[in-house]
């Protein structure tokens, strides 16, 4: 009896112990914040798009190397990409904190300003708030990082970043390549207008992104059009073919494409063009299916025109599914650090944002959580990200953070609004503690961790394995986007946040906090 209550009072001790450290890395985030600031605000100033994120790369890069962290570049064939890893003592598991870093086209958009006021005209922006997340996680690694030491806990936290998430075009290159074998967990952040987390099989799709390159003749258009084979018409059919199909295909599936390139001038007959799709559906099979699908309407199309027709893969996302135990683990943490206490400035100005841009609720932020539920039987289709692709690999979860007004767009300049003001700020910090208290679980409870192998052993990969879209010899499309940023560099140069001089991004740009005013009538 004696040995069985010592065992009690010394597993209650070690629980004691472990929430105390939980609380010590809270408090080491909170005494972060001003860091947290720094990063999420200098990341949005850079506005960089997918496979071009340079300045972001190399400012998060020097700051964890003065942090400790060991850094390896240019992985897996990114050039923006990376990873950041620290040790302590020997052993123990290695958990991974991951987050998206770039931006939308023509999102350029003035911080703290609740109406369109681009800060470069057509220029990039985070429309999304992928600014904040490595914010989040830094923040959240060195808060625990400290702990670590404090408390002798050995393990490895790594870091990496979500290169090109808006292209769904980095993470399958990075899981190919061997970032996560030897990952015991991952824990993701993104943007949200919440604080929350989720497990099983999300709603969404994964996809497949893929280039159609046409090539034929040219000819004088007026002189000898009979001369010519155009790849435009070839284009132009597949897409037509593809629009017809719709019909017969599942409700559940989405797809869409844009022309990458329609020729050179109206005048000579298109020897080359290229069509852009993107294929999405809710499972693995489904997803090759539409994929083939497509394929097949190339190829029709380039027979009807005398055309020859290759194709590039861009990008893969798989479809999600997140894990139980740690999803559990971390939505305990969720409501024991709770939403942040939004004043009624920033509540005012959630609500003149939500006006303006004609949102049909307009309640302001959110001020109860979000619960933890069962997923849906059924899961609704809907977007996808590449995080998919970890999460088929190694047990993995998504902690979503309200760094963002509810009731926007998305991939809107609108949803760049808020993601350097207090409310980002603020939300940021909240992510922070959940990611840090979660990571704590994960290196100081080795039954989370059994269960969370468990779970991805036994009932997520008990009848579907990963399913990887890309081959060996596929590469990524590190040149999209490079033309476009060239353009728009120098103009947003002159905006880069200099966090020495001022206080907050704001500040640098003149911009009274809190702005309430309503969108200016059109001229």
């Amino acid at each position: 009896m004696r040995r069985i209550i010592g065992l009690a009072a010394l597993l209650l001790a070690g629980a004691a112990a472990a929430q105390d450290v939980k609380g010590r890395a809270v408090a080491g985030v909170d005494a972060r914040a001003k860091l947290a600031q720094e990063i999420n605000d200098s990341l949005f100033s850079f506005a960089e798009l997918g496979f071009q994120e340079h300045e972001t790369a190399r400012y998060l890069t020097a700051l964890l190397e003065r942090e400790g962290f060991t850094v390896e570049r240019n992985v897996a064939g990114l050039p923006t990409g990376w990873t950041a890893r620290w040790t302590n003592k020997t052993g123990g598991p290695v958990v991974a904190l991951g987050s998206d870093i770039d931006g939308i086209p023509k999102a350029s958009q003035m911080p703290g300003v609740p109406y369109r006021k681009p800060m470069v005209e057509g220029g990039p922006g985070h429309g999304e708030g992928h600014n904040s997340g490595q914010a989040v996680n830094i923040v959240a690694a060195l808060a625990v990082k400290e702990q670590m030491q404090r408390a002798g806990i050995a393990g490895t936290i790594l870091l990496w970043p979500g290169v090109a998430e808006e292209l769904v075009a980095g993470k399958a290159f990075m899981v190919r390549d061997g970032v996560f074998k030897d990952v015991d967990a991952v824990i993701f952040t993104h943007v949200g207008d919440n604080l929350g987390t989720s497990w099983g099989r999300p709603s969404g799709t994964g996809l497949v992104s893929v280039e159609y390159r046409f090539k034929g003749e040219s000819a004088h258009s007026a002189g000898a059009p009979w001369r010519g084979k155009s790849a435009l018409d070839a284009v132009e059919l597949m897409n037509t073919g593809w629009n017809m199909q719709r019909e017969h295909l599942r409700t559940e599936q989405r797809s869409h494409y844009v022309i990458t390139d329609g020729g050179d001038q109206p005048n000579v007959v298109p020897s080359e063009a290229a069509v852009w799709y993107y294929f999405r559906e809710q499972d693995f099979k489904r997803i090759a299916d539409n994929f083939a699908l497509g394929n097949r309407m190339a190829e029709g199309a380039a027979a009807m025109t005398g055309t020859t027709v290759s194709r590039r893969i861009l990008g893969t996302a798989a479809p999600r599914h997140f894990n139980r135990p740690m999803a559990e683990a971390a939505y305990a943490n969720i409501r024991a650090v709770g939403l942040p206490k939004w004043t009624a400035d920033e509540q005012a100005f959630a609500k003149i944002v939500q006006r303006n841009v004609g949102a049909e609720k307009r309640e302001g932020l959110a001020v109860k959580l979000s619960e933890l539920t069962a997923p849906l039987d059924e899961p609704k289709s809907g977007g996808s990200d590449d995080i998919g692709d970890v999460s088929w690999v190694v047990p993995t979860i998504t902690i979503g953070y309200p760094a963002n007004i509810p009731e926007l767009p998305g991939h809107n300049w609108s949803n760049a609004i808020a993601m350097a003001t207090p409310i980002a700020h603020k939300g940021v910090v909240a992510g922070a503690k959940v990611v840090a208290m979660t990571t704590l679980d994960l290196f100081t409870k080795p039954q989370l961790r059994t269960a969370a192998k468990a779970y991805f052993t036994d009932v997520q990969t008990k009848t579907q394995k990963y399913v990887p879209m890309i081959a060996a010899t596929d590469r990524p499309a590190t040149e999209i986007n490079a033309e476009i940023m060239a353009r728009h560099k120098p103009a947003l140069a002159r905006y880069y946040y200099d966090p020495a001089k001022y206080g907050t991004y704001l500040e640098q740009l003149g911009i009274k906090w809190p702005l309430l005013e309503e969108a200016p009538a059109a001229k």
